[in-house]
């Protein structure tokens, strides 16, 4: 089994713009939830979300690729180019015909079926774009990355609602492990706040009318976001070679699946996808020092995800830091594992540990070290970062410093 390594990191969410500063905002605990500006948004009972605000696709593409481009794939396209370009890779003659683009969404083109919904039903035109079918597909943003970056070699999107980024980049990462590709880009890209998205998870009684406050006793609910991150995952003899920056060791994975209920987490499924990311990573609980977590802030999630930590970390959980970074960029479902993985990179690299803002009252069913409101300098040299979806699907990533 080779090595792989992280060479380029890229993303575009509610706390920046590039990964700069999206990690700034990580370290001072900022908060980029707040009011959503939508059409309709009086008609919603959620009024909040995790907006990528500042944002003019207008001034970044051309009406040709607007036509073609959803929001959730220029979201991709952006975070792609500033991992790529991080790379220092150029995809050319072999490289080009092995390497590709693994991507995590769940809604896909939800902005582009919203508007032509409107169009039909609403507005009573007969007609729509006809671009609208490969607008909204939910493998678009995968296969504009490839005809952009020339990536000729496996490219899909994965769709497992909210761990469909973990296991997108565990597919990438087996398949540069196992020598069957040398790079490949890989991530995951959401665009669900719109009129449409944000009614239909208002139906699930799960969602914040106030903010995302994860751990905390009076949380009552979760907050949605919208980005993307993506990642060059490289071959590490490869990128040694050529002198390449190496942000992190993407060290291991595992999956599992509850097989018990739709949407109701089990203790027992997301503690064997943890476990299991430890044994493939080769990695000693007490090796580990910060885990992302999925931490939803919904009542359920917290306390089982906690509970599982708890069981396979045993004595050591109780100095393990867990935080989750929903509360500062919102869960951006499919995509909100790519941007998770950040604040994994940055634990590794930078020595800091995101926070879990919003944090308010000690819960005894979360009583681990959530690293409440304030980010903290620690050095951590392996972390995790967990996903768990409804449907029961767990995906966790170990990732190493080097």
């Amino acid at each position: 089994m080779k090595r792989v390594v992280i060479t380029g990191a890229g993303t575009i969410n509610a706390l920046g713009h590039n990964v700069q500063d999206t990690w700034s905002a990580m370290k001072e605990g900022k908060c980029g939830i707040g009011p959503l500006e939508m059409r309709d948004v009086d008609r919603l009972a959620i009024k909040i979300g995790g907006q990528v605000t500042g944002f003019e696709p207008d001034s970044l593409f051309n009406r040709q690729q607007l036509a073609l481009y959803d929001r959730f794939t220029q979201f991709a396209l952006l975070a792609a180019r500033e991992a790529v370009a991080q790379s220092g890779l150029e995809f050319s003659g072999e490289m080009a015909a092995k390497s590709g683009v693994v991507l995590g969404t769940s809604g896909g083109g939800m902005q582009t079926l919203d508007e032509n919904y409107r169009t039909v039903y609403e507005d009573g035109k007969n007609r729509v774009h006809p671009f609208v079918v490969p607008k909204l597909m939910n493998n678009a943003a995968a296969s504009h990355i490839s005809m952009e970056f020339n990536l000729k070699g496996p490219s899909f999107t994965v769709a497992t609602a909210c761990a469909s980024s973990n296991h997108a980049m565990s597919q990438a990462f087996q398949m540069v492990r196992s020598g069957m590709a040398p790079a490949m880009v890989t991530g995951g890209s959401e665009s669900m706040l719109c009129f449409g998205g944000v009614k239909a998870w208002e139906g699930l009684r799960v969602m914040s009318k106030d903010g995302c406050r994860p751990f905390s006793a009076n949380r009552n609910g979760m907050v949605q976001g919208e980005g993307a991150g993506v990642f060059v995952f490289e071959e590490y003899e490869h990128a040694k070679a050529r002198g390449a920056e190496i942000l992190a060791e993407v060290a291991g994975f595992a999956m599992s699946s509850d097989a018990s209920d739709i949407v109701m987490p089990s203790k027992q499924g997301a503690a064997r996808a943890i476990s299991g990311a430890l044994k493939d990573a080769q990695l000693n609980p007490e090796d580990v020092g910060y885990v992302n977590a999925h931490g939803t802030g919904t009542a359920a999630n917290d306390k089982t995800e906690c509970a599982a930590v708890a069981d396979v970390f045993g004595k050591h959980a109780d100095s393990l830091m867990i935080s989750s970074t929903k509360s500062m960029h919102g869960h951006l479902i499919g995509g909100t594992g790519a941007v998770e993985l950040l604040a994994c990179i940055m634990a590794l690299k930078e020595g800091v540990i995101a926070p879990t803002v919003g944090y308010e009252e000690a819960d005894p069913e979360c009583a681990l070290d959530v690293v409440p409101n304030e980010a903290r300098e620690a050095k951590v040299e392996a972390v995790l970062s967990n996903a768990f979806a409804f449907g029961g699907l767990n995906a966790v990533l170990a990732l190493r410093a080097i």
